[in-house]
């Protein structure tokens, strides 16, 4: 059976601000907050190690959805060091989630990100470009 603990949310919580932060020096902090210092994202379009990448990842989807957020989608699931996740990218100005999928991420003793392996659900049809930078 699935425990879900504060530390699994806490990690989570982290991982969200982080996304939702657009300036690029409070980027950067949530980044280091939420995330090791040698952690990983991966995804279908990216797979970077390391803070600077990360935040380059964040940076980009903010340019290319402006004014979009994300939001948790149901409840996290964890056990371990390993946690799951739903979330969609939220429209600002309208409500329209055009984006959603799940993560899994592997937490380091400090609490923070090791790794997080993304799956993308639903993204838009490309109009002429893809969905990240």
């Amino acid at each position: 059976m699935p425990e879900n603990t504060d530390r699994h949310e806490s990690a989570v919580a982290r991982y969200l601000e982080a996304w939702n932060e657009g300036e690029p020096d409070a980027l950067a902090e949530a980044v280091a907050v939420a995330w090791s210092p040698d952690g990983g994202y991966t995804d279908p379009l990216a797979d970077v190690r390391g803070h600077e990448g990360i935040a380059a990842v964040i940076a980009a989807a903010h340019a290319q959805f402006p004014g979009f957020f994300f939001r948790l989608t149901g409840t996290v699931d964890g056990h371990h060091d390993t946690a799951r996740f739903g979330w969609e990218l939220v429209d600002g100005a309208d409500g329209s989630a055009p984006v959603a999928g799940f993560d899994v991420i592997t937490l380091a003793e400090d609490g923070r990100i090791r790794d997080v392996y993304g799956f993308l659900d639903r993204v838009p049809a490309p109009a002429g470009g893809t969905l990240a930078g």
